[in-house]
């Protein structure tokens, strides 16, 4: 019997939780993954999609050898090429290309489909070599920008408290969030708070599962939860139950921002956001009266034409009450911020000739339609599925459509995306390549070791671009940096080294425990928390936080056309898109579903289980009704990730608008109204 060997390794998926993992190898076999037990946030758990890991990577439908288009673009229909051909072929459209219209003429695409500093979008794998080439830049906006930008106008950075301080809380109120379907791990501090008496209270315009567990739940209209903070500090400031000590020595422009305050009574925060008053009055009081008050706030939050300004505003809450003073007090959008990676050194920006025009990943049909001086002549998507992930989907399979734009794509599985391509390349998976990792919902760097070797032809992103670089004649020494040397690189800011990643798996950053970040000051231009910012007011943005209304949901001559606001939430059986064409997990998730109102779907003649067409001016899908009060009314909810052709050719993001929000230029996934109509 073959020995077994046992590797620690780590999920690369776009989750906060980013689990440690360990993998059994038996000859040269991963014979099983489990979590790793030693790690003190994921404590050995896995979610129930990353359970499916081992046999999603042993699937028929795997992406093995490098492949060519021989049918239309769109039919993915392909013939299988060597290495040689395909990097031959792609060597020499990249220098026609540039020849003809520079490089910015080429775009490469990252996604979320991993999170790896050396294989995926945060260490943006490849960089270097379109650095080289005069790529244009990919701008990162389709997760958490918006979000990001606003927490560091009041708070000087997006990062917040440490979620494992949860557990140190009186209230936890889960804001825009699920974590029992997006980040399950979090549920364990706050199971540890219960325990110690702490109220829990979901904010969320659908009733989930984690809305399901807590102690209380409100439901607000899609993109009003800026105001509902106000209308809540409005009781807090009524009450007199504001810190005036900490707002005294720790705030900046609080005479002001209390000026904005009192513009949202109850009343009117309840007319805005459609909470009833008195449960606005309630939750106003008992946030005003327990300490500490943790605020955990997610990415589904901000995704709207004021998402900037919402996290912005809710990071103000913290500050009327003194809870950022607290361990166990405060918000928690994303960590990120708190890891020092060595980013200068990782991307290498001055390898570029000059500085190159940026390309939006969320305005992708624009991108390729509409963008001229030069236009997008070539494309690279890797780990990205943007057909069933950005919005404007019949936009973006347009621009994919274009005979005269070279398009590669790196990946595993034959996706929507990958069906327009020219080229497509066999990417690895996480436990065939090495990467690090950290959490954006803990503290923890996390590194992951090879397993097995790779199957079939596919190959690391890193190894990918030394090739290609290689192939076209680069003699720039750092793009045939190893992996193992890249990982020194990025990691040498950190006080955490390689060798000790190797060795235990994980480490934590070299912070107190428990770790309140602000403890200290605030990293605002006045060491202060900023109610009014002057870098906001420099940007073009109101000086003192506040609400900013979303743009579809909340415009009346948009809701009489399309009167229903549109949520498409995480699913618990895929994670974006990954795992979407999983069999198993489709049958646990069971048909395209979209879930009305019990008030709205008798207006509308719709009973349970019938099928509807969903449907605005910029396009249609159709679903099952499934009719309930876990959507409150004038909302219509589904899930993200469905692949579109595994679902009758159409997901949520046809309906979707290319906007920006407010702030980075974030996506507007749930700034988008619709009409329900029985088929």
């Amino acid at each position: 019997m073959a020995a077994e060997l046992k590797v620690l390794g780590a999920c690369p998926l776009d989750c906060p939780d980013t689990c440690s993992w360990e993998v059994t190898v038996s000859d040269g076999r991963a014979v099983r993954l489990r979590g790793n037990r030693d790690h003190p946030f994921t404590r050995g758990a896995l979610c129930t999609k990353v359970n499916r890991w081992l046999e999603r990577a042993a699937a028929p439908d795997r992406i093995l050898h490098p492949l060519r288009r021989v049918g239309r673009k769109g039919e993915g229909r392909f013939e299988r090429i060597t290495w040689d051909e395909a990097l031959e072929e792609i060597a020499d459209r990249l220098r026609s290309i540039i020849d003809e219209h520079g490089g910015e003429a080429i775009w490469p695409y990252w996604g979320t489909g991993t999170l790896g500093w050396i294989q995926g979008c945060n260490g943006l794998g490849g960089q270097r070599f379109f650095n080289v080439l005069g790529a244009s830049r990919h701008h990162m906006s389709i997760c958490s920008i918006a979000g990001s930008r606003g927490l560091e106008y009041t708070t000087g950075t997006s990062a917040g408290i440490d979620p494992e301080t949860f557990a140190l809380a009186k209230l936890i109120i889960l804001w825009g969030t699920n974590p029992l379907t997006s980040g399950h791990h979090l549920w364990k501090p706050i199971q540890d708070a219960r325990r110690d008496g702490a109220h829990v209270v979901a904010i969320d315009p659908v009733r989930t599962r984690t809305a399901r567990q807590a102690d209380e739940h409100l439901a607000p209209l899609p993109g009003t939860d800026a105001a509902l903070a106000l209308g809540l500090m409005n009781v807090i400031v009524g009450l007199g139950l504001e810190d005036r000590d900490y707002l005294a020595a720790h705030t900046l422009g609080w005479e002001r921002f209390r000026a904005r305050i009192a513009e949202f009574p109850p009343a009117r925060a309840a007319e805005i956001t459609g909470v009833p008053e008195a449960d606005i009055v309630a939750l106003g009081e008992r946030i005003g009266r327990t300490r500490p008050t943790a605020i955990r706030a997610t990415m589904g939050l901000q995704r709207h034409a004021g998402g900037g300004a919402t996290l912005r505003t809710l990071a103000c809450l913290p500050g009327v009450t003194g809870d950022w003073a607290l361990p166990g007090g405060g918000l928690s959008y994303s960590t990120d911020a708190h890891f020092p990676i060595d980013t200068a050194a990782l991307f290498r920006e001055d390898l570029a000739p000059r500085r190159t025009r940026s390309l939006s990943m969320t305005r992708l049909g624009e991108g390729l339609l509409e963008v001229d001086d030069p236009p997008v002549k070539a494309l690279f998507v890797i780990a990205a599925n943007p057909v069933a992930s950005a919005p404007h989907q019949s936009k973006i399979r347009r621009g994919l459509a274009r005979e005269d734009l070279f398009t590669v794509v790196l990946e595993q599985f034959p996706t929507d995306t990958a069906d327009y391509a020219d080229i497509v390349l066999p990417a690895t998976m996480q436990h065939e390549h090495l990467d690090l990792h950290n959490g954006y919902g803990h503290l923890y760097l996390v590194w992951n070791e090879p397993a097995v070797e790779p199957p079939g032809e596919c190959l690391p992103t890193t190894e990918t671009f030394r090739r290609l670089a290689r192939r076209m004649g680069l003699r720039e020494p750092s793009l045939y940096d190893t992996d193992e040397e890249l990982a020194e690189q990025a990691l040498r800011t950190t006080g955490v080294t390689v060798d000790l990643l190797r060795k235990e798996g994980f480490a934590r950053l070299p912070l107190p425990d428990p770790f309140v970040p602000f403890a200290d000051g605030f990293p605002t231009p006045s060491g202060r928390l900023e109610f009014v910012s002057e870098r906001a007011a420099a940007a073009g943005h109101d000086p003192v936080a506040g609400y900013v209304p979303a743009a579809e949901v909340a415009d009346p001559e948009r809701a009489a056309r399309y009167p229903l606001a549109l949520i498409a939430a995480a699913s618990h059986h895929s994670l974006n898109t990954a795992f979407g064409n999983n069999p198993e997990l489709r049958r646990r998730a069971g048909e395209f579903r979209v879930t009305l109102h019990p008030a709205d779907a008798a207006a509308r003649g719709i009973g349970d289980g019938d099928r509807v067409r969903v449907h605005n001016d910029r396009g249609a899908f159709e679903a099952v009704a499934a009719v309930s009060d876990d959507v409150r009314p004038g909302v219509v909810a589904t899930v993200k990730g469905r692949w579109p052709k595994l679902s009758g050719g159409a997901n949520a993001n046809v309906l979707v608008a290319e906007r920006d929000s407010d702030m980075g230029g974030g996506a507007v996934f749930h700034d988008t109204r619709v009409q329900v109509t029985r088929v």
